[in-house]
């Protein structure tokens, strides 16, 4: 059994799929590793450390790729990376796979069986494959890092003899696994935190880190989550007081971050360029679904925006942004789920395709795409769980939080 590793066809993503101590794990399941040259560097992992580790470093993505029966990858392969791919190989990626339908046809066109980390569900035997909660963390945490950057002024509150400088006021909109890692991250630098999200279950978990909650919290907000943790959709009227309410409390702020993603859908538009521009000179914008549309009106891909001189920030990969940390979480995801297809006795691919995890993530097998949401007719022992929204929308409605 070959497990290989190429190097990301994307230039602009520095993470990468394995580390050596993940390689030392499949090499303790008995597979042999092959690593493309330079795969890791962006990450800070020498050639020599997968050389230490027991994998076979290979010059080429060809040699690499020959005859591997898994490849891991950060990102989905392009159809011609999948082709150079024997037929039947597993690959296991972050795979985007909604509205991108003509790049699973692709996969599946070349063969290859394909599985997506990000639809993994949210259950507690899959923990440890969470890709989205282990790289959301991350995201959150360098969302105020890149904020602390961009302000002027100190975060936390200086006593000295010259006077007080007063701390930053920041606003984390959506408490799911990178708000609440942002919220605990600006704590930690010493700011006044307040947080909003749809789910009256957030209220507590804001709290628990030292911030306040911001919500209208009337009777419809107190029945606002399933007995399954999903948030329900709000009226028109409750949208309206709590736009009012947050569009009076983001004028107050130093700083603010935006959390909400829903799958298979455009991000909410949660920050108005009217509320942008009742911000203070020098005021920070942190827009986290900046490549999904953005929550932020006005925020680009890729970009540090200035409207009215507030600093909107719209980064592109964010998790990308801290490399070393988020390829060691990803690896381990990874790992993880790999493991669950080995048949440890015969050191082969030994895939259930009734397991949960399997039938949840597949899209692609035997030439066709099989996954229900993506125009696929699988089994009903095939089809998968609801996947849930990283991170809840403070809007109208959203997923479950994380």
């Amino acid at each position: 059994m070959k497990i290989a590793v190429a190097s990301e066809t994307d230039k602009t993503e520095p993470r990468v799929a394995a580390t050596p101590e993940t390689v030392k794990k499949f090499v303790g399941l008995g597979a042999q590793v092959a690593v493309q040259a330079g795969a890791g560097e962006a990450s800070r992992i020498r050639d020599s450390d997968y050389a230490d580790a027991g994998a076979t470093v290979a010059k080429t993505a060809d040699a690499t790729l020959k005859d591997a029966d898994v490849v891991l990858r950060v990102r989905r392969p392009s159809a011609a990376d999948a082709k150079k791919m024997k037929a039947g190989a597993v690959v296991v990626a972050v795979m985007d796979p909604y509205g991108n339908e003509a790049a699973l046809k692709g996969l599946a066109d070349a063969g290859v069986t394909a599985f997506a980390m990000e639809l993994m569900p949210r259950i507690t035997r899959a923990q440890s494959m969470d890709v989205l909660s282990s790289q959301a963390n991350l995201a959150g945490y360098r969302a105020v890092i890149d904020a602390a950057a961009e302000y002027d002024r100190a975060m936390p509150m200086m006593m000295t003899a010259a006077g007080t400088v007063t701390a930053a006021r920041v606003f984390v909109m959506g408490a799911g696994v990178a708000g609440l890692q942002a919220i605990a991250t600006a704590r930690r630098l010493g700011a006044v935190v307040t947080a909003t999200d749809v789910r009256p279950a957030a209220k507590e978990q804001v709290a628990s880190l030292g911030a306040k909650f911001i919500a209208v919290e009337d009777d419809e907000f107190k029945a606002a989550e399933t007995a399954g943790g999903y948030a329900k959709e709000m009226s028109k009227e409750y949208q309206a007081k709590q736009a009012e309410l947050v569009a009076d409390h983001i004028a107050k702020q130093d700083i603010v971050i935006t959390t909400a993603l829903i799958p298979g859908r455009p991000a909410p538009k949660l920050v108005t360029r009217k509320m942008v521009e009742s911000m203070k000179p020098g005021s920070i914008v942190v827009d986290l679904a900046v490549e999904r549309g953005g929550n932020v009106e006005g925020s680009k891909a890729g970009e540090v925006v200035v409207h009215k001189d507030v600093k909107i920030i719209g980064h592109d990969n964010v998790p990308g942004r801290v490399a070393a940390s988020a390829s060691g979480l990803y690896a381990r995801n990874l790992y993880a789920f790999v493991e669950t297809l080995i048949d440890k006795d015969k050191k082969a691919l030994a895939i259930d395709w009734d397991d949960q995890l399997v039938a949840a993530t597949v899209l692609t097998r035997e030439g066709k795409v099989v996954h229900p949401n993506f125009g696929g007719a699988a089994p009903a022992a095939e089809t998968a769980a609801e996947t849930p929204a990283e991170t809840p929308s403070p809007a109208a409605s959203s997923g479950k939080g994380a």
